[in-house]
């Protein structure tokens, strides 16, 4: 027990003996509401509390104080209501209407504040209160005159009953359901929320309640003593109330501790038990929690020295929002079948260099998995549509305040003794995330760095501590493909070097633009409709690959090579895959859903397949065979089951029929192809946090960028150089022309910049562009150097010259060349 623990205990056990619990029937003798009890000075109940603290002894439930009135009438009707109800021990629905009736009769409600104020504030009392009603005496009677296994199963049958059904929405078995009668519960804060005096004593109790909430699941296991004890942290959470003023200063932040230190499987019966009730009540838990958050950062202030990590409050309230997280996820669509197989090796017995080093913790092989979604079954990306949108879980206030370079090393290093924001990655935005992916990347790059050095030097070799690729322009998917080949079957982790690139007779350091010209050329070949690798919808602009082609799979190793590298690297390219590709890389298998995107037309006519009223056997006459074509678009037939051509689609089998045409052309189809493009991806990745930190949406927008493009944001972020400032005519010219211009100049301008015309993760804005002075007025085009996102600008003598020049110079430049 830490030191802040046991002071708290010995305040309370002070304040019992000074000045007692408010009951006036206690029968504890070292408290002093009790008749028996000796007076004490301050000191020797000091010293009393110390001894008390020592042997563990009893501490008194909770009586609010309840201000009293003049009139004697009415503190008369007090003592009776008092003592009428001081042998309520939990409460009903019917008892709090019984006590609330009598309140309102007399005009007075210092009975009922006295009673919720004593429950709410006492566990046991709270655990025990709005229970489902037992069964009735007839049905005991009846249940006696049943066979032993009949009675045992019914006994199961009622320990397992709650207030929701015995599955969650989406088909998950919800285990052990509280017996909280959820509605009861409801219509009695209805009721107790609209009289301020409870309200008071609502946020009294809960202040004296947890506290000792917390040192129950902390110190003395409670709840795996007795299940039961989740029900108070049931009906707390019902008072929609917890997100007013009276709440946020004291009682909420103490709950949300108490409630942070229940174990796994509580959490996780806490998660199914929310994800039944219905998205208002999910949001409004959700809203909740993230007030709380919201309102203790924008109440403090954080730094290098004073982390957020470190603000109990909102880690606490943070955990908690993780239960509600998961319960947006079971209530909402989910998909916890059709799984892509895991590729991954099966880690090595053997030490790596790593582990005989020390670095062990940094660089810990294999996905990290969440412990809940590992208790739940579910994953984010099990999730078709949640409860509620992933962006509502994102904080901005703690993503304003977050030093990601402490929280990456708590992440990766002290995981076990300091709380980083990226074990939920929820709360996090992509951009910083990114920024912690970045991190990793990064370190990663340093230490393959020094242990090239390091084998250098006991091999006596030249150390190489990049990953260098030199390639000649006119074959360069060839000069990648045998250097990567090579690369990934010597000495994969060659590849988690940071990427050199060099084009054979061309001068220039590679500080980035190098390699992005190189990814667009690479992408620009691979990708060619010529070549057949992949095939192109026209209608969605998007590519997809050819079940028919004749490359070998060496080539989709290069391209999925290519993306990991870009991640690594921090690169964006230009790739128009659907989102089936990303769900697939982070291992879900393409189902029907995924066709609405990748095959628009299919999904259309396989829904009005689905939806047809009418005789699918008369009408359309199909069948389980198949037939798409080929490469030089030959018909090619298939079938879906076993004599295909000889089943008919019928009402009966057409999910059936849905489901096989859509695991064909997803999966099956173009199996051995995406099975060596993941291949090539995860040479890269494997032992990236990617996929515990992003989901598929997100993991597109780190490859691919943003196509929303956002020219004032980069206007107010773009620096000058030269002699240039904001306020430079030909400065103004120059952003009065870029916006005048249409979404594909703007595009080419942004190739020519920066090497990409894609924005990076967080927009435009994010792009640190440079606009320096190239001389006065001359006829030379403007030029730029994409390492640094720098543009040359002349300054030319008029508008109407600047943008003839750049636009002469955005569509005919290409290459290193031209610098």
């Amino acid at each position: 027990m830490n030191r802040a623990t046991a002071k708290r205990l010995i305040e309370r056990y002070f304040r019992q003996l000074t000045e007692g619990c408010g009951n006036s029937s206690c029968t504890n003798e070292f408290c002093a509401s009790c008749s028996t009890c000796q007076p004490l000075g301050n000191n020797a109940a000091a010293a009393k509390a110390l001894e008390l603290f020592k042997v563990n002894a009893k501490l008194c439930d909770y009586y609010p104080a309840v201000e009293s009135r003049p009139d004697e009438d009415s503190r008369l009707g007090r003592e009776m209501s008092t003592e009428e109800f001081s042998d309520v021990h939990y409460l009903t629905e019917q008892t709090v209407c019984r006590i609330l009736s009598v309140c309102e009769e007399e005009g007075n409600y210092s009975a009922l504040v006295r009673v919720i104020g004593r429950i709410f504030s006492n566990a046991d009392a709270l655990m025990k209160s709005f229970r489902k009603e037992e069964p009735s005496a007839a049905a005991k009677t009846l249940n006696s005159l049943k066979s032993k296994d009949e009675e045992k199963q019914s006994d199961q049958k009622l320990s397992s009953s709650a207030s929701s059904p015995d599955e969650t929405p989406n088909g998950i078995p919800n285990s052990f359901e509280p017996l909280v009668d959820i509605d009861a519960v409801r219509r009695v804060y209805d009721k107790l929320l609209s009289i301020d005096q409870v309200e008071s004593a609502l946020v009294n109790a809960l202040i004296y309640l947890t506290p000792n909430l917390e040192l129950d699941l902390e110190y003395l296991d409670v709840y795996e003593a007795n299940p039961d004890y989740l029900n108070i942290f049931i009906i707390v959470m019902e008072n929609s109330n917890l997100h007013s003023p009276e709440y946020l200063e004291v009682a909420l932040p103490l709950f949300c501790k108490a409630m942070s230190k229940l174990p796994l499987t509580a959490l996780a019966r806490l998660s199914k038990l929310w994800s039944t009730f219905g998205l208002p009540h999910v949001r409004r838990m959700m809203e909740t929690f993230q007030q709380l958050i919201t309102f203790t950062v924008v109440s403090n202030e954080y730094d290098a020295e004073n982390l957020i990590n470190d603000d109990e409050t909102v880690v606490a309230a943070t955990k908690c929002l993780r239960v509600v997280f998961y319960a947006s996820i079971l209530g909402g669509e989910v998909d916890v079948e059709h799984n892509e197989e895991d590729d991954e090796d099966a880690e090595s017995d053997e030490l790596t260099l790593h582990e005989l080093l020390g670095e062990d913790r940094l660089y810990k092989k294999g996905p990290r998995v969440d412990p809940l979604e590992k208790e739940l079954s579910v994953r984010p990306v099990d999730s078709i549509k949640p409860l509620i949108p992933f962006e509502d879980f994102v904080n901005e206030s703690v993503n304003e305040v977050i030093e990601m370079d402490k929280d990456f090393t708590f992440f990766k290093v002290n995981a076990e003794t300091k709380f980083s924001f990226q074990s939920c990655p929820f709360i996090l935005s992509v951009i910083t995330k990114s920024q912690g992916l970045y991190y990793d990347n990064r370190i990663r790059m340093y230490s393959e760095r020094r242990l090239t050095a390091l084998y250098s030097m006991v091999q006596g070799q030249q150390p190489n501590p990049y990953l260098k690729l030199k390639v000649r322009r006119d074959h360069i998917i060839d000069d990648a493909l045998v250097r990567l080949e090579m690369i990934s079957m010597e000495n994969p982790s060659d590849l988690k070097k940071q990427l050199y690139v060099e084009f054979e007779g061309e001068q220039g350091v590679d500080e980035g633009g190098v390699s992005k010209e190189f990814f667009q050329l690479v992408l620009e070949e691979i990708f060619n409709l010529d070549i057949g690798m992949f095939t192109y919808d026209n209608d969605t602009k998007l590519f997809w690959f050819n079940s028919s082609s004749l490359e070998n799979e060496a080539q989709y190793t290069l391209i999925g090579i290519v993306l990991g590298l870009a991640i690594y690297n921090n690169c964006i390219l230009d790739v128009h895959f659907p989102m089936v590709v990303y769900r697939k890389l982070m291992g879900k298998k393409g189902t029907f859903l995924d066709l609405s995107d990748s095959h628009p037309v299919l999904y259309q006519s396989l829904k009005e397949v689905l939806e047809y009223s009418g005789s699918l056997e008369e009408d359309m006459m199909l069948t389980f065979q198949i037939s798409h074509t080929d490469l030089f678009g030959n018909p090619v037939l298939y079938d879906l089951k076993e004599k295909g051509d000889q089943i008919p689609v019928t009402k009966e089998n057409r999910q059936e029929f849905v489901h096989l045409y859509a695991d064909y052309i997803l999966n099956k189809s173009v199996e051995s192809q995406f099975k060596a493009f993941k291949k090539g991806f995860l040479m890269v990745t494997n032992e990236s946090p990617l996929k515990y930190l992003f989901r598929p949406e997100e993991v597109e927008l780190l490859i691919c960028g943003s196509r929303k493009l956002d020219f004032e944001a980069l206007e107010k972020t773009t620096e000058y150089d030269g002699g240039y400032t904001k306020d430079s005519q030909i400065i103004k010219d120059f952003w009065e022309t870029i916006h005048s211009f249409g979404e594909e100049q703007k595009r080419l301008f942004l190739q020519f910049t920066t090497g990409t015309d894609r924005a990076p993760v967080g927009g435009l804005g994010k792009l640190k562009m440079i606009i320096a002075k190239n001389g006065s007025d001359s006829d030379r085009l403007p030029t730029s150097h994409t390492c640094f996102n720098a543009l040359l600008l002349p300054e030319y003598s008029s508008k109407d010259k600047l943008k003839e020049r750049l636009l002469k110079a955005i569509t005919y430049a290409k290459g290193f060349g031209m610098l």
